[in-house]
C-alpha cells in the first residue's frame, strides 16, 4: 500500500469528484503495468493506493514518483512530502503523517514573514511541499521545492486554488469567460492547482473575476 502526500480535506459530491479523479489519476500513472488498484482514504484524510499483481513495485515507484509518499518513519538528509497545515510568525507546520514545523529561517525563501513569503509564493492551503528531515536539527524546505517557488515569481503569473479539482477550475475559468487569458491549470496536488496566466493577464484581476465562483482559498502569485 502507498500512503499519497496529497489530501482528500473536501466532503460530499466533492469528495467523490475527487476520488473519482484521483483514481483516473492513478491509472495515468501506472499505464499498463499489471496490477490491480484500490483506492481509499484514511482517517487523517491521505489517500490509500492498494496494488496486487506481478507489476507492484514498479507501480508503487510511479506514484511515489509522481505524487510522493507519506511514510512511517524519517531519515536524516532524506526528502519528503508534507501538506501545508499552518504557518506562524515562527515558521510553516506541515502535515506529512505527523506534523513538520519548518522554522521561518529554513524557509530561505528572502524577506518577511512566513505569512507573507505564504501569500507571495501563493502557498494555498494543503499545498503539497518539499522538506528535508534532519535528526539533529530542524526540517528545511528543500532546495528542488525553493527553485520551484522562485521559478513562479519569474513566469508570466499564476493564481493557485485549493479545494478544487483540475476540471472544476479549469470549468471555472471557462465559465468566468477569461479562456484566452490562461495558458493551463497545473496539477500542483489533487484538490490544489496553479492557474498559469499569459503575459498579458493580470493575475490579481483574474482572482477577482474567478473567486466568487470558487468556495476555495486564492492566492495571486505576481512576477
Amino acid at each position: 500500500m502507498v500512503v499519497l502526500a496529497t489530501k482528500v480535506y473536501v466532503s460530499g459530491d466533492a469528495r467523490e469528484r475527487a476520488l473519482d479523479g484521483l483514481r483516473s489519476l492513478v491509472g495515468n500513472d501506472i499505464g499498463s503495468l499489471a496490477v490491480t488498484v484500490d483506492v481509499g482514504v484514511r482517517h487523517d484524510d491521505f489517500p490509500t493506493v492498494t496494488l496486487e499483481g506481478p507489476d507492484e513495485v514498479a507501480a508503487r515507484n510511479a506514484l511515489v514518483e509522481s505524487w510522493g509518499e507519506i511514510t512511517p518513519e524519517f531519515e536524516s538528509g532524506e526528502t519528503y512530502v508534507g501538506t501545508l497545515a499552518s504557518w506562524d510568525d515562527d515558521g510553516i507546520v506541515l502535515d506529512a503523517g505527523e506534523d513538520v514545523r519548518v522554522p521561518a529561517a529554513e524557509l530561505d525563501l528572502g524577506p518577511g514573514t512566513p505569512s507573507q513569503i505564504r501569500e507571495r509564493f501563493g502557498l494555498v492551503q494543503h499545498m503539497p511541499l518539499r522538506f528535508v528531515h534532519d535528526d539533529d536539527g530542524p526540517a528545511a524546505l528543500a532546495d528542488a521545492e525553493r527553485d520551484r517557488l522562485y521559478e513562479w515569481t519569474r513566469g508570466s503569473g499564476r493564481l493557485n486554488v485549493n479545494s478544487a479539482t483540475r476540471g472544476e477550475v479549469r470549468a471555472t475559468v471557462n465559465r468566468a469567460g477569461h479562456a484566452r487569458d490562461i495558458v493551463t491549470v497545473e496539477r500542483i496536488g489533487l484538490l490544489e492547482q496553479s492557474v498559469i496566466c499569459k503575459d498579458s493577464t493580470d493575475p490579481p484581476g483574474l482572482l477577482a473575476a474567478i473567486g466568487q465562483h470558487l468556495p476555495s482559498e486564492l492566492l495571486a502569485v505576481v512576477p
